[in-house]
C-alpha cells in the first residue's frame, strides 16, 4: 500500500483490520430484551436476532433496517438507498435473504434474523467473511455486510436446487459457477467494481473455480 511503510501497515493487515466492515463485533442484545416503556402508537415486537431473543416497543412503521441500527445499534447492516435497489441493507430472515429496508419490523414476530454480526466477529470468521478478505472482495466496505449475507445465502439457494435466470433448465439442479453466482448476487450493487472478487470469494467457499 503506497505510504503505508512510515506506520508499518501492510495492504494485508489493512484488510484485516478493515474486516469490522464485514464481521461487526456485536453488540450485546441483553440491554434490548427487556421490553421498553411503550411509546404512543408503539405496538410490541418480539424476534430472535443472532440467536438472542429481542423485545422492543416500535412504531409500526418502523423497518427492520431501522429497527436493527437505530434500536438495537447493530449498525454493521448498511442504509444505502432504502429502496430495495442496492442490497446494502441484506439480512437472513429464518435464513432467507431479504431487504431489510423494504419489510417491516411488525412482520418479523417471532422470525429469527442474523446480520452480519451473528456471521461472525473479527476473531472469528464466517468462511464467507474470510473469502472476502483473501479475494479482495470489498474496498469501501459499504457494500460488503449485504454482499456477504447474500452470498450466503445463495450458496444455500443452489444446494437446495432454487432455479436461476441463468439456466437452460429449470427443472435441472443448478451448479455453482461463475454466472451463477453473479446473476444470483445481482441485487447487491458495488460501486467500487469489486465484482469479480466477490465471484471469486463465492467461489472458494463453494469449492467451485469462479
Amino acid at each position: 500500500m503506497a505510504g503505508s511503510a512510515g506506520y508499518g501497515l501492510s495492504r494485508r493487515g489493512v484488510l484485516a483490520a478493515s474486516a469490522a466492515s464485514a464481521a461487526f463485533t456485536a453488540v450485546p442484545l441483553s440491554a434490548h430484551s427487556a421490553t421498553r416503556k411503550r411509546e404512543p402508537g408503539a405496538v410490541p415486537v418480539s424476534f430472535e436476532v443472532n440467536g438472542q431473543h429481542v423485545e422492543l416497543s416500535l412504531d409500526t412503521r418502523t423497518t427492520l433496517l431501522d429497527a436493527l441500527r437505530e434500536h438495537l445499534k447493530l449498525t454493521g447492516t448498511k442504509k444505502g438507498c432504502d429502496h430495495g435497489q442496492c442490497g446494502a441493507c441484506t439480512v437472513l430472515v429464518n435464513g432467507v435473504r431479504i431487504n431489510s429496508c423494504l419489510s417491516l419490523a411488525v412482520q418479523h414476530e417471532g422470525d429469527e434474523v442474523t446480520t452480519i454480526e451473528g456471521l461472525g466477529t473479527p476473531d472469528r470468521l464466517h468462511p464467507m467473511q474470510a473469502a472476502f478478505i483473501k479475494h479482495d472482495g470489498y474496498q469501501c466496505g459499504y457494500c460488503t455486510p449485504g454482499q456477504i449475507c447474500s452470498a450466503v445465502a445463495v450458496l444455500k439457494e443452489i444446494e437446495a436446487g432454487i432455479p436461476s435466470h441463468v439456466q437452460a433448465d429449470v427443472t435441472s439442479r443448478p451448479e455453482p459457477s461463475n454466472i451463477e453466482f453473479r446473476e444470483r448476487m445481482s441485487g447487491n450493487l458495488c460501486r467500487c467494481g469489486a465484482y469479480s472478487n466477490i465471484a471469486e470469494a463465492i467461489a472458494e467457499v463453494a469449492g467451485a473455480k469462479a
